[in-house]
């Protein structure tokens, strides 16, 4: 994916500076079929294009379909120097954790 189209999703991560936030991992053709409602997609691979605009410190949750590439991301993040960063595996449990709605 071209970083340069990640920075107007990076840009909106500023709205969330005092919540977590939440992350797909997912590409964009899984995101669109199915989403925890104000998650971002980044797909795993490209997760460290947050560097750019995300502090270290912040709460950062993240999803996929089975939590396999989630992980990924997570172990990437925390390389990085992350350090509040949670792999919560599927979309549904990720949205149940949250309690929040998949939006389709």
């Amino acid at each position: 994916m071209n970083k340069l189209f990640l920075l107007p999703v990076l840009l909106s991560f500023q709205l969330f500076a005092s919540d977590a936030i939440i992350i797909d991992v997912r590409t964009p053709g899984e995101f669109n079929t199915g989403h925890i409602e104000s998650s971002k997609n980044i797909e795993w691979q490209e997760i460290d294009i947050i560097k750019e605009s995300i502090n270290k410190n912040q709460k950062i949750y993240l999803y996929c379909r089975s939590g396999n590439r989630s992980q990924k991301a997570t172990d990437i993040l925390i390389k990085i120097g992350y350090e509040n960063v949670e792999n919560l595996g599927s979309l549904n449990e990720a949205a149940n954790f949250l309690k929040m709605k998949i939006i389709k």
